[in-house]
């Protein structure tokens, strides 16, 4: 049970956070130790007023710990070497006594559990720095056993360079020690690694320490600047973390650092760790400009539900027609000459990189209207292969008795002839040199020459019903939508039932909100719900995490879900995962929409 912490918001495994001291500290945070000073008296100064925000020092009080509102104590421990046998570790381990002020908790994975502290300091860390997969295999070890509402804080680890990916993982806490060390030995640290000063013309920070000539440069110098530039990726990557953007600036920081290369793939290959804590839905910009977007927790979701959830309702040949830059595809100009020529008698799906493949219904949903990349005409191999791979899967899972390939012969074309090869479905291709040129389209137009059209109110109902499967599960568009009728147009499509409004496509998502009708459709129908028990209240405008009873099925950031309790029944969108839900003790859980009280 954590007091005086709390998550505000989340980006994965990243989040927003407060450290409610008696002057809250926004996390992530760089925080300071009175056994991590720097050399001289006044860089030492430096570091206090840097860090002003943090409130007092931390202590170490090892025995009868006292502790006050203004400072995080951490609870008296014993350091065991790595490697320790665990026999051993148990027969010293601490028992953290119950304390009512802000505490920290030493652990090591052996011994990460609920101890009752609001947050906990991972002990080794130092020695993983330079082991990709050892630091992400403990940080996710650890980070899964302790509680989610508590603060991680890693020791001696950051740097400017590596801060955007601690923070990726789930560390909320950093201190500089490694970033005086590294001044002490004059090495001069930036956002894009380290250097000795002798080594540069000039400095490129404007830090007062920055303001010495290079030749006169120093080591205390070095370590004010270093201090002051970790203080200002902590600003950088909190405000990356603020707009759902940290992935998009780690993609490229990482570059400057095999180690944090290698670490972040590692992290790309802990898919149930990251998914857990990524949004279903954001309404930002997603930059996928390097091959590693394509394995971004959004992107392999998204090619998940669309070959495992997503089933064409169209009863019309396959069209497949390239991904434009702009967003929606149907806005851009090459799609519209592309809809003139196929005249609803095909069904359209895009083919792109990173996103895979995006039937036309689902061209508004996240990520696939919100995604923007570097645009060469040509595809990587590994593109290629991703495609083919995403473009097999949907084939397998749709059964089409014509496929026509409107695409560019180069990287489009390839990956089109391996999904043949692997599905057996044979392609006519109707582009020679570009799609959008008065010939291809004809070839394009006369291929669908006899299909019937289809109504353009038809592909509306679709849409709802593909929407429905792609968010709540397979088959869920038949299962809960039956009957119904669809007012407005897309992006903005209004469901009803009767004289009932069931749903809503919201647009900036391209997802469906529900209405009490259409949440008491999804309760009674067989399609699993994600319900969220509460306690005995009616909600307004939000639930807590403590008014939280229990969860059923699993919750992301951004879920519609059921809210229930003995005196209420309402619906609305989930502000933290089902394991946050019930194991937090602060916090928004769920904003609700619309609710009703009950007998």
């Amino acid at each position: 049970m954590t007091d005086f912490f709390e998550v505000h918001e989340r980006d994965g495994a990243a989040r927003i956070g407060e450290l409610r001291l008696a002057e809250p500290i926004p996390t992530p945070a760089l925080v300071d130790r009175e056994d991590v000073a720097p050399p001289t008296g006044a860089v030492d100064g430096l570091v206090h007023h840097l860090l002003r925000d943090a409130g007092s020092l931390w202590s170490t009080e090892r025995e009868d710990p006292t502790g006050n509102d203004a400072s995080l104590t951490i609870l008296p421990h014993r350091g065991l070497p790595a490697g320790t046998p665990e026999e051993v570790g148990e027969a010293f381990a601490t028992e953290y006594p119950d304390v009512d002020f802000p505490s920290a908790a030493v652990i090591s994975p052996d011994t990460a559990a609920d101890h009752g502290t609001d947050a906990y300091v991972l002990s080794g860390t130092p020695g993983l720095v330079g082991h990709a997969r050892a630091f992400v295999e403990r940080v996710i070890e650890v980070r899964e056993a302790i509680p989610p509402d508590t603060a991680l804080y890693l020791s001696g680890v950051a740097t400017p360079v590596n801060l955007g990916l601690l923070v990726y993982a789930g560390v909320d806490l950093v201190d500089p020690t490694r970033a005086v060390v590294k001044g002490t030995q004059g090495k001069y640290l930036t956002s894009e690694g380290e250097s000795f000063p002798s080594d540069r013309t000039e400095l490129p920070c404007p830090c007062p320490a920055c303001a010495t000539p290079v030749s006169e440069f120093d080591r205390a110098d070095c370590v004010e600047h270093n201090v002051r530039a970790l203080a200002a990726e902590v600003a950088t990557v909190r405000e990356r973390v603020r707009k759902g953007r940290l992935r998009d600036y780690l993609e490229g920081q990482v570059r400057h650092d095999p180690w944090l290369t290698a670490a972040l793939r590692c992290f790309d290959g802990e898919y149930a760790y990251l998914e857990a804590r990524a949004p279903i839905v954001r309404n930002t910009e997603m930059l996928a400009t390097t091959e590693d977007a394509m394995r971004r927790v959004e992107i392999q979701r998204f090619a998940d539900r669309v070959t495992s959830r997503y089933r064409s309702r169209f009863d019309a040949p396959l069209i497949l027609v390239p991904c434009s830059a702009r967003k929606p595809y149907s806005d851009s100009q090459s799609h519209e000459q592309f809809n003139d020529a196929i005249r609803y008698r095909g069904h359209v799906v895009s083919m792109t990189s990173p996103i895979g493949v995006v039937p036309q219904e689902l061209e508004h949903t996240y990520p696939a209207q919100h995604y923007d990349s570097a645009v060469t005409g040509r595809w990587s191999a590994e593109e290629i292969d991703f495609v083919a791979n995403v473009l097999s899967g949907y084939l397998e899972r749709n059964d089409y008795s014509r496929a026509i390939a409107h695409v560019p012969p180069e990287g489009y074309r390839e990956a089109c002839e391996r999904a043949e090869a692997a599905t057996g479905l044979d392609f006519e291709y109707t582009v020679s040199d570009h799609p959008t040129t008065d010939t291809s389209l004809s070839a394009l137009a006369d291929a669908l020459d006899g299909e019937p059209r289809y109504r353009k109110r038809e592909r509306e109902h679709r849409t709802v019903k593909a929407i429905c499967d792609y968010q709540f599960g397979a088959d869920a568009g038949d299962a809960l939508f039956s009957g119904f009728e669809v007012e407005s147009r897309i992006p903005k499509l209004r469901v009803t039932v009767g004289d009932e409004q069931v749903a809503t496509q919201v647009a900036q998502y391209g997802v469906l909100a529900l209405t009490l009708a259409g949440a008491r459709r999804w309760v009674e129908s067989e399609v699993p719900t994600r319900t969220v028990e509460i306690d005995d209240f009616v909600p307004r405008g939000s639930v807590l995490a403590p008014g939280i009873v229990d969860t059923d099925g699993e919750i992301r950031v951004g879920d519609e879900v059921i809210v229930r309790g003995p005196e209420a029944f309402g619906v609305g969108r989930a502000a933290m995962s089902g394991r946050e839900m019930t194991e937090s003790t602060r916090g928004i859980a769920v904003t609700v929409r619309h609710v009703e009280e009950t007998d």
